[in-house]
């Protein structure tokens, strides 16, 4: 209760901060700049969602871990999710600064091409009726389709030519303004800290959810038949 409290607290102060607090960055027309404390944290989290589903989906394949699925399939819906989102914020700041809200600039397009291939890893997972197999493949392509992940965020926008500003955001980059990196890195914060409070209620969901399937309850009526009938 505490931790959501905080959480709650943590953000609201970072979206007064970042319309309040952190100044408008020069070379954007008008406040627009403002979106990018909401945009890349956004990004950010779509990334490191694909990055934890690749790695539980590695567990299940190594240990055949029901909860490993759980964790890969809460992470790829988050991270679905955040991607979404990136995209509405990421049109918008485009409307705004290139007068579309798309372009097909290389980065849209990359980021269209990477919600199609998640987007097939949910319809993977609900065409194969049998629960082991549904987990053994989506298990499998959420590994193969990671690997596309870096290549479409980080190789593709800068091999090509892009209306996208380059390094808005870089905290390493020099000269940015110190109001503007505290906001920047608090809401990185944030929206870390929202995800894995989301990711741990969608895990709880998951199991809850788990324990009513006929698998389960199968397995449970089999136990009790081992054990016979309770001792009065």
């Amino acid at each position: 209760m505490i931790s959501k409290l905080l959480l709650t607290l943590w953000m609201t102060a970072m979206i007064v901060a970042a319309f309040l607090y952190a100044g408008a960055a020069t070379g954007f027309p008008g406040q627009t700049s403002r979106i990018l404390f909401f945009h890349v944290p956004q990004a950010w989290i779509a990334t490191l969602s694909f990055l934890l589903s690749m790695i539980a989906s590695c567990m299940y394949l190594a240990k055949r871990s029901v909860k490993a699925d759980h964790l890969a399939l809460s992470a790829a819906e988050l991270g679905l999710l955040f991607c979404i989102l990136a995209t509405a914020t990421g049109s918008i700041f485009a409307k705004a600064t290139w007068g579309s809200f798309w372009n097909w600039d290389p980065r849209e397009t990359s980021i269209v091409i990477l919600l199609m291939i998640y987007g097939a890893y949910f319809a993977l997972r609900s065409a194969v009726p049998d629960p082991e197999k549904r987990r053994v493949f989506a298990a499998v392509y959420s590994i193969l389709a990671f690997v596309t992940v870096p290549f479409l965020v980080f190789v593709v926008p800068r091999i090509t030519a892009s209306l996208h500003p380059e390094d808005t955001m870089n905290p390493a980059k020099p000269g940015m303004d110190p109001k503007t990196l505290k906001v920047f890195l608090g809401s990185l914060l944030a929206y870390t800290g929202l995800f894995v409070w989301m990711l741990r209620l969608k895990i709880r969901l998951l199991r809850v959810e788990g324990m009513r399937e006929p698998e389960f309850v199968d397995t449970a009526m089999g136990q009790e038949e081992k054990l016979g009938p309770p001792s009065e």
